[in-house]
């Protein structure tokens, strides 16, 4: 019953400490916003350097393809090992740590005069990569109830400017001063921000301690999809529309660069600007989310992504149309991607960590299959046939949407 979602969501609000003496200013939520997208930019940075890094240590095609893989299983790993740890540890001081490790993988990489010690520090790299989850989790519980979906809104939009940008930045230091630039750069700015985090973030966490030992809470974040029907909803949502996400974002490079474009890295790299201008704009869905709209913003989100992929159809005889197209899909993405994580964590703030990592898992599998199938789909029938894959994505959501809109509690309703 939907009374009963809202029932738990005001129990749990009471226990997570609402009316903290620590005041959430506009600054500290652009503070973790940009922690955010520079900690998720790392798991991106690599994709444009393949063909470098491989010359330049030696390695097979089939290893240097192993770099990617092995940082997205590093991250997946960490969804679910290290962000539930959120939950039961100072967030602060976790948050720093694993930050400072992150400075020491990063260094690892840059260092890399062979391809193990290269594959090693990746897989790392992905795995501490995950404080971009921690840092989602902390500010969520930081902030207000009645402003929390503004909040998780503006840092989740630095993690996707994070994404969308990581390709970009890395493919122009690369050009500029070499690959191993990229992760000098991206580990000096990590060891400021670590800095920068512990002056300002509290020292403690409001919600109270949990009890629970390391393997009672990993398996406590299964058990709370087992037992929330709304959880297990919105992971399906989260699948489906990064599924679609990463159909795009992982094969438009490769009609761009062939007939009639011929576009260089640089210029297909600038895609990610026009889609930032697309995340910038969802930062609207957080506060739909706090005025009870998250249903009604879910749905005209997953209908826009569906819409997206008309003009995206068109990529090979308009760029404008590929602009409009991306924006679309942008903006559909990040408003049901924000509005996800604002409503699963508000079912229990004390477990704000596994809620949101767990969720993140189904994250991470969505963008595996939409690039998996995409850039094998394109190789055997062409740019149609990934459009029509990124459409069947997002319809199924759109179904999935309009199948549960009315069984299903929303805490967010008023």
């Amino acid at each position: 019953m939907p009374g009963n979602g809202e029932a738990v969501t005001r129990r749990t609000e009471c226990r997570s400490g609402e009316g903290s003496a620590f005041v959430l200013s506009r600054g500290v939520v652009i503070l973790f916003a940009v922690a955010c997208g520079a900690a998720v930019a790392n798991v991106y940075f690599s994709q444009p350097l393949l063909v470098t890094m491989g010359h330049d240590l030696g390695m097979s095609p089939a290893l240097v393809g192993s770099v990617v893989t092995l940082t997205h299983v590093g991250y997946g790993l960490g969804l679910f090992f290290l962000v539930p740890l959120g939950d039961v540890a100072d967030r602060r001081r976790l948050i720093v740590a694993q930050l400072l490790l992150l400075v020491v993988a990063l260094a690892v990489v840059a260092a890399a005069h062979t391809a193990a010690i290269l594959l090693v520090g990746m897989a790392a790299t992905g795995l501490l990569a995950v404080v971009t989850q921690m840092l989602v989790a902390f500010a969520a519980s930081l902030a207000p109830r009645a402003g929390r979906g503004r909040v998780v809104g503006l840092v989740t939009s630095g993690v996707v400017i994070g994404i969308l940008l990581a390709r970009t930045a890395s493919g122009l230091m690369a050009d500029l001063a070499g690959w191993r630039s990229v992760y000098l750069a991206s580990a000096s700015l990590t060891a400021l921000l670590a800095l920068v985090l512990y002056r300002v973030l509290p020292r403690h966490s409001d919600a109270p301690p949990t009890t629970l030992r390391y393997g009672q809470l990993l398996r406590s974040t299964i058990t709370l999809f087992a037992r929330e029907q709304l959880l297990r909803l919105r992971a399906l949502f989260g699948l489906l529309v990064f599924a679609a996400f990463s159909t795009l974002w992982s094969s438009v490079a490769l009609p761009l660069s062939e007939a009639p474009y011929f576009l260089p890295h640089s210029a297909i790299g600038a895609l990610g600007l026009i889609g930032v201008a697309g995340a910038l704009a969802a930062t609207a869905a957080g506060r739909l989310n706090d005025r009870g709209l998250s249903r009604r913003t879910t749905g005209i989100a997953l209908a826009l992504l569906a819409a997206s992929w008309l003009p995206l159809a068109f990529t090979r005889s308009s760029l404008w149309a590929l602009v409009v197209g991306v924006i679309l899909l942008d903006l559909a993405v990040q408003a049901v991607h924000v509005t996800n994580q604002t409503l699963i964590y508000a079912l229990h703030p004390d477990a704000g960590s596994r809620l949101i990592g767990g969720y993140m898992v189904f994250y991470s599998i969505g963008s595996g299959i939409g690039a998996l199938a995409a850039t094998s789909l394109y190789t055997a029938a062409g740019w149609g046939a990934v459009c029509a894959l990124g459409a069947a994505f997002s319809c199924l959501g759109l179904v999935l949407w309009a199948s549960t809109r009315r069984g299903t509690p929303d805490p967010a309703a008023k």
